[in-house]
């Protein structure tokens, strides 16, 4: 069970690792504050709609699986939407049409098709733990490093004071890819360096 769990967050990463799920990484990483919001919504999803397909698999006809599965994301996304309306103006304002498209995200089709699919309900509530915990990681890294340079603020704190000559870039559309690009030139130095490693302890 907590290799289940572990493997979204480093091994299979949504983000860093499987890329998927591009569209809202890139989109809503402006800022610390709006990562982490489309990250805990987008985990919330995942879990519950990963036990109900779970427990639903057995009745669910092959043929409408797929069609059965957007049902489910969706009456949970649909929840989490008026939640947030409700009680999360601030976050729902900031993610706006973004929140809806969660829907057709293929992190959460993906799971409900490779994993929920086959796996009883606890387990797939641990990986829908697992990926949306990774994913919810993965943006808030590339919301904080794009929020501190591009507007020299952390979840809207100031940290450099008005002497701060910001990379505009970095809020902008071509900053989102840059960004991503870097941190997956990183990990991957990292990653490489440590299967080195331990071949040669091998």
């Amino acid at each position: 069970m907590k290799n289940v769990f572990m493997n979204g967050i480093f091994k299979e990463n949504p983000t860093f690792v499987l890329f998927l799920g591009m569209c809202p990484t890139l989109a809503v990483t402006t800022s610390a504050f709006n990562a982490v919001g489309m990250g805990l919504s987008t985990m919330v999803v995942l879990v519950f709609s990963n036990i109900f397909i779970s427990l639903l698999r057995k009745f669910i006809p092959d043929k409408v699986r797929i069609a059965a599965y957007v049902v489910v994301i969706a009456s949970f996304v649909t929840i989490i939407e008026m939640i947030l309306k409700a009680y999360a103006q601030a976050v729902s304002a900031a993610l706006g049409i973004y929140i809806p498209l969660i829907v057709v995200n293929c992190i959460i089709l993906g799971r409900a098709e490779a994993f929920a699919s086959k796996n009883g309900a606890i387990r797939s509530a641990v990986d829908g733990l697992g990926m949306g915990l990774g994913f919810t990681l993965a943006l808030t890294v590339l919301g904080s490093i794009r929020e501190i340079l591009g507007a020299g603020t952390f979840f809207g704190i100031s940290l450099f004071g008005e002497a701060f000559n910001p990379v505009t870039i970095m809020i902008l559309p071509p900053g989102a890819f840059l960004t991503l690009g870097l941190v997956v030139m990183v990990i991957n130095i990292i990653s490489n360096k440590k299967r080195r490693g331990e071949s040669k302890i091998a």
